[in-house]
Parts: C-alpha cells; structure tokens; sequence
C-alpha cells in the first residue's frame, strides 16, 4: 500500500516542525507551506490526499484556500482538515460549511493526531 499523501499548510514553524514529525511517525509522506498561496502553488505537484489547513494566516486565509481549492477540478476531492486554534462556539461547523472535510484543534495530541488524520482520510470526502 502507497504511503498517504499530507500537506501541511500553517504559518507557524513550530506548528508545521511538530505536525511533520508526528504524521512521518504515522507513516506520511509530508510536505509543508507557510502561507495558503504557498499550499495553492504546492498542491498541484505534491498532489496529497489530505490537507491540514490552518484557518487563521496572513493574507490569504484558510477559509478562501479551502474555497479556491474545491473550485478547482484538479484538487476539489482532496481531503480537507481544518487545523486550527481558532476553537470557538460555531468554527466547527463554520470551517465545515466552507467545505472543510473534519476539524481538528490544536494543539494536536500527539498520541492520537496521526490516526485521527487517517480515520478522517479514509472516511473520504462526503458524496
């Protein structure tokens, strides 16, 4: 079986450092990008099966990529996480309807984040 794909997309290098690790010790192959533009150039070659989106960046947030990415024929049915410390009342389902895929807080717990990323992988994205 072919290692899944993970795209990490963060603006923080210590967020992107500790996810990395962790998803390569669950067997990813991962790569990275600190901005959503980044994540937009990367994906195409990279091409992942699921991307960690953090919501809150510079510039272009995680909701627009995540919007710009479903509009895209080419990347529309990759998996989408919302990654965020963004946790209010309501983000879940806000990120959710931007067409987020799942929801995960952070900080991760790094026990539990790299089978929770591949549970919400397999799931796939809804019909």
């Amino acid at each position: 079986m072919t290692a899944a794909r993970a795209l990490v997309v963060d603006d923080s290098a210590i967020n992107i450092d500790l996810t990395v690790f962790v998803l390569r010790a669950n067997g990813f192959v991962v790569e990275s990008a600190r901005s959503a533009d980044e994540a937009l150039a990367r994906v195409r070659a990279f091409r992942p099966d699921v991307i960690l989106m953090d919501i809150q960046m510079p510039d272009v947030d995680g909701v627009e990529a995540v919007r710009r990415l479903r509009q895209d024929p080419a990347t529309a049915a990759v998996v989408v996480i919302a990654f965020t410390a963004y946790a209010m009342k309501g983000d879940e389902q806000k990120m959710l309807a931007a067409g987020c895929d799942g929801y995960i807080a952070k900080p991760i717990d790094v026990a539990t984040f790299g089978q929770a990323v591949r549970a919400r992988l397999e799931a796939g994205r809804p019909a």
